[in-house]
């Protein structure tokens, strides 16, 4: 796109009101939700990574690290579930930057260019879809973690939890917009997302109690967001302490969004 026709799109998107943003975000997340429904497989990630993570974390390794928990496998089911918790947050997360990438290779963001909609609102439509489908992932998550032994002794600590983790994943969902306009496909985004995904999940006390780890992977596992996320989502749902990972968790989210939100805007404008 030429620096005029740029310039010119800038232009128009300044001069669409609030209410117009509004409307035509809720008129595309209308058609991302149409989509889904014509294309139900798409679901298929929200709905079997909470099951299939959830039994295999549950009944491979339950037994051995409940052990050194001190509680068996019934201990493990209440420290692990609000760790995946935090896990369908960032892992979910994903999708928004390859729907992204498959949207401008398809050639529906030409369409969108020529009509007169804010750019912003193709962005923040696409975000609200994507946790829509992290809060129906989590949903199943917990009907599968009730049926293996979870404990909900704390609803309304469960309901900040899920709130906790979608605004985390709001903000790295910035981090996927901006792979998803840079990269020049899907594949390049889902490797890309594996790249990053990885260390941070694992290296994290989603899964498992930082204490055994080396002490340079704790280090590390201090500074993961993943792990504070997982740890007051623990503290809220199961009981603990929760004030400092609860702040830290919220610093990194308006930390990741102040700084990628305005990236993946300007990307965007320039490509589209």
């Amino acid at each position: 796109m030429s620096a005029t026709t740029t310039a010119t799109a800038a232009d128009a998107d300044v001069r669409i009101p609030l209410r117009g943003h509004l409307r035509h975000t809720g008129a595309l997340i209308r058609r991302n939700l149409l989509w889904i429904k014509q294309d139900p497989e798409s679901m298929f990630d929200a709905l079997l990574m909470p099951v299939v993570f959830t039994l295999l974390f549950v009944y491979v390794f339950g037994g051995s690290i409940g052990q050194a928990l001190g509680g068996g496998q019934d201990g493990y089911v209440q420290y692990v579930i609000p760790g995946m918790i935090a896990m369908m947050s960032m892992t979910l997360s994903q999708g928004v930057g390859t729907g992204f990438s498959q949207d401008f290779n398809s050639g529906v963001m030409d369409r969108f260019r020529s009509l007169p909609i804010g750019r912003g609102s193709v962005l923040f439509a696409k975000i609200s879809v994507e946790l829509l489908r992290m809060l129906f992932a989590t949903t199943v998550l917990m009907i599968v973690a009730v049926l293996v032994g979870f404990d909900i002794d704390h609803w309304l600590g469960l309901f900040a939890a899920v709130a906790l983790s979608t605004a985390f994943a709001s903000s790295i969902m910035w981090v996927f917009l901006t792979l998803g306009v840079v990269l020049k496909n899907a594949q390049s985004v889902q490797a890309m997302g594996f790249l990053v995904l990885f260390p941070l999940q694992f290296g994290s006390s989603i899964f498992a109690p930082t204490a055994s780890m080396p002490g340079w992977l704790q280090a590390f596992t201090d500074y993961n967001p993943l792990s504070t996320l997982a740890d007051a989502a623990r503290g809220l749902m199961v009981g603990g302490p929760v004030a400092h990972d609860l702040w830290v968790t919220l610093a990194w989210s308006v930390a990741v969004t102040a700084v990628m939100a305005p990236v993946a805007i300007h990307k965007f404008r320039t490509k589209s």
